[in-house]
């Protein structure tokens, strides 16, 4: 599988053979999405809570006798059917991770690489580099390649003049190869690969 190796001014450098392993497999909408879901269910804080009886700031005295007001009876003014009671079964923190095999999240970064290359998603660049981190000539040069939403992954060291120039620009994301993930993939339209990045990619899957 040979793809055109661009360069930032989106001219033709070369090009460059992709393992049909990684970037040719199967794609599986299901395992997709159960690797989106394995994503954002791990990244929930699961700080939400709320207070319980014995928690609510409040007196323990009994508000009036048991019997002969023709009132329900009452022990303390934190139940809750009083105002600023208790919560009934609130949220308690708690982990919202759920469980997922290591070769299958390793399968689903698979699809998601091939499933840019399939449907022409994926663009292969030479190195992402910039003389300076003025954002302007950056919007410029990534507007000759017509995208308009793109994650750009590196190698694992990022240039710091290429990061400060698209930072200002919207719906454009830069990762580091270690830090290529499933959800970031599928939620920008276009994929752009550093030749770098694809060797770090394909030294990280194979297998």
């Amino acid at each position: 599988m040979k793809l055109a190796v661009k360069n930032i001014e989106y001219k033709d450098v070369g090009e460059i053979t992709l393992d049909p392993s990684i970037f040719g497999v199967e794609v599986r909408q299901d395992l997709l999405h159960r690797m989106v879901n394995y994503q954002l269910a791990k990244r929930r804080a699961g700080t939400h809570k709320t207070q319980t009886r014995c928690e609510v700031s409040g007196t323990g005295k009994k508000p009036w006798r048991q019997k002969g007001t023709g009132r329900a009876r009452a022990g303390d003014l934190k139940r809750t059917q009083d105002r600023g009671g208790a919560v009934v079964h609130g949220p308690q923190p708690r982990d919202h991770a759920i469980d997922m095999p290591k070769k299958l999240r390793k399968l689903a970064m698979k699809t998601a690489l091939s499933a840019k290359a399939a449907s022409g998603k994926l663009v292969i660049i030479d190195e992402a580099k910039a003389k300076d981190h003025k954002t302007k000539p950056m919007a410029a040069a990534l507007g000759k390649f017509g995208f308009a939403s793109a994650l750009i992954v590196d190698g694992n060291e990022i240039d710091v003049n290429f990061a400060r120039a698209t930072a200002n620009l919207p719906r454009i994301d830069l990762l580091p190869a270690q830090g290529a993930n499933v959800y970031d993939i599928l939620r920008r339209d276009v994929l752009v690969l550093t030749k770098q990045a694809v060797n770090d990619l394909t030294e990280k899957l194979k297998g």
